[in-house]
């Protein structure tokens, strides 16, 4: 049983308005999705790491994987369509080159603030459970509306969690899955744990962070490089 990091950096960024991809945007100095690959590399429990890449972006990755030494970096697998078109490409491609109880850690490469403690707590989950979403608590109010514009109900909070990734799979599990979907013309779900449960599977929970942030917008780089800043600050403090 290995463990093989998925990073999904398939998508275009069109709502952060910029020319390139918001995975390949540049913060002080380093691409964000270096940010997150260097994460999975210095982890002890990855043993490789496969991306999903944005088509035309590929050889582009493999000059940051050679520049900031991104060894376990195996796979480069094209993107689809859609996040869920890009997710199935990469776990079919894993499962061409490793064993049905590989643990796969499919998690978006604009999340860099993902850190070593929620990636070993979604390993051990996933090896515990058979599958692991890292989540947070719902801190907010959360209303219901049908039109958008006004509501008349609320839902309990605590009976919400915010999903983010990584997500742990088995790779035979995640696979089967993507299977069963295609068969019954489920073609963009909005994430892997959505899709489980639409397949009526079960999904269990592991550590989130408020932390780790997804960056969409331009306000998300201006979070994104305050908390960069604030692990600089901590780090000259313990120096």
């Amino acid at each position: 049983m290995g463990v093989v990091a998925l990073i999904i950096a398939g998508g275009s960024g069109q709502r952060m308005g910029q020319s390139i991809p918001k995975q390949f945007i540049v913060v002080n100095g380093k691409p964000v999705i270096v940010y997150t690959l260097e994460t999975f590399q210095n982890h002890n429990g990855v043993d490789a790491i496969a991306v999903v890449c944005i088509k035309g972006w590929e050889h582009t990755l493999e000059e940051y994987a050679k520049q900031f030494n991104i060894t376990k970096l195996y796979h480069i697998v094209s993107g689809g369509n859609c996040g869920h078109e890009s997710i199935k490409n990469g776990v079919f491609e894993l499962e061409r080159h490793y064993a049905g109880d590989t643990v796969v850690l499919i998690h978006d490469a604009i999340r860099p603030l993902v850190s070593s403690e929620i990636i070993s707590d979604c390993i051990a989950k996933t090896k515990e459970y058979g599958c692991a979403v890292a989540v947070i608590p719902c801190a907010e109010a959360m209303l219901v509306t049908e039109d958008g514009l006004v509501s008349d109900a609320s839902y309990p909070r605590d009976k919400l969690k915010r999903t983010q990734t990584p997500q742990g799979f088995y790779l035979e599990t995640i696979c089967a899955v993507h299977r069963l979907a295609q068969k019954k013309g489920i073609t963009d779900s909005i994430a892997s744990c959505t899709l489980m449960i639409e397949m009526g599977k079960r999904i269990f929970f592991s550590k989130g962070s408020e932390k780790n942030i997804k960056l969409t917008t331009l306000e998300d780089i201006d979070i994104f490089k305050a908390l960069l800043n604030e692990q600089s600050a901590a780090r000259l403090k313990d120096t």
